[in-house]
């Protein structure tokens, strides 16, 4: 494993923000971590960074503690932004590569490299309050990527982009793992998870509550959702019995069911109503899964 966290507890005076975490990444994977606000995600980053030491347990990086050494190998994009406002964009960049080891000519060649490639590079020579929030956002991106680390932990990386940057930054995020970066990402976005993802865990009050890949924690789950799409009033379809949830959408309805035979017993009722165009058995959504086991949406 690349990444391994075993056993970690963080407490603070009486308060466990971490208790009994353990995860394991292997070299060149992007792992989903997911927790609501207050869940111990941050407090978890640190310790991976080497900014908290865990009060038990520990953290390795290919086999190694992390200590100050290490931090040349890892890339850290927080939730809360950490860039310098009235420094000019290149002195930034190349300053924070610098301090990862960085010798300053490759790091003006990367710095280039990457704002061209998020089509920013009119913005090397001006403040980062000049900029609006998604390019902030850019720059803060390439100064977790500027260094080439082998360890990457994104937290929120879309937070305040639109659809055509998120998918330019997506693009960049995928191609830096293939190069063999190992990724930890965690966003408040479900389904860039489920794309972006193959293994994950669910954080809630400084326990996992869920890991494993996404495959296994969809089928572990033991729901499965039926879509019907009719022109009929599908609302009595809700007393079916192995219904568990009955949401009506605007070309018919979804239901979350038990097992597969509820879905055979919602089809032969369905067809009692009417003309059904559309009859599918869907698996559940990570959101979905999310919600039951943390008991709120992801804020």
């Amino acid at each position: 494993m690349a990444l391994e966290v075993k056993g970690a507890t963080k407490k603070f005076g009486g308060f466990t923000a971490v208790d009994d975490l353990h995860l394991s990444v292997d070299q060149g994977q992007m792992y989903g971590f997911l927790g609501a606000n207050g869940a111990g995600k941050t407090t978890t980053f640190r310790m991976i960074l080497g900014l908290l030491d865990p009060t038990e347990g520990e953290v390795r990086w290919n086999g190694k503690s992390i200590t100050y050494a290490s931090s040349p190998e890892i890339g850290y994009l927080p939730e809360e932004r950490g860039l310098y406002p009235k420094m000019k964009v290149e002195e930034q960049l190349i300053y924070l590569a610098q301090l990862r080891k960085m010798p300053k000519s490759e790091a003006k060649k990367q710095m280039e490299h990457w704002l061209d490639r998020f089509e920013v590079p009119h913005y090397a020579t001006k403040k980062v309050e000049e900029l609006s929030k998604g390019n902030q956002q850019k720059i803060q991106l390439i100064a977790a990527l500027l260094h080439n680390p082998s360890l990457l932990i994104l937290d929120e990386p879309f937070s305040g982009l639109d659809p055509v940057n998120v998918e330019m930054l997506k693009s960049a995020i995928l191609d830096f793992q293939k190069q063999g970066a190992t990724i930890i990402f965690s966003s408040h976005r479900m389904d860039h998870v489920e794309e972006l993802c193959d293994d994950m865990s669910i954080l809630d009050h400084g326990k996992v509550v869920v890991s494993g890949s996404i495959r296994e924690v969809k089928r572990s789950f033991g729901k499965q959702n039926v879509r019907i799409k009719m022109d009929s009033e599908l609302s009595g379809l809700a007393d079916v019995h192995g219904v568990e949830n009955y949401t009506a959408t605007h070309d018919g309805a979804l239901f979350r069911i038990s097992d597969e035979t509820a879905a055979e017993r919602l089809l032969e009722e369905a067809l009692k109503l009417g003309k059904l165009r559309h009859f599918a058995i869907e698996e559940p959504s990570l959101e979905e899964i999310f919600i039951a086991k943390v008991g709120k949406a992801y804020a």
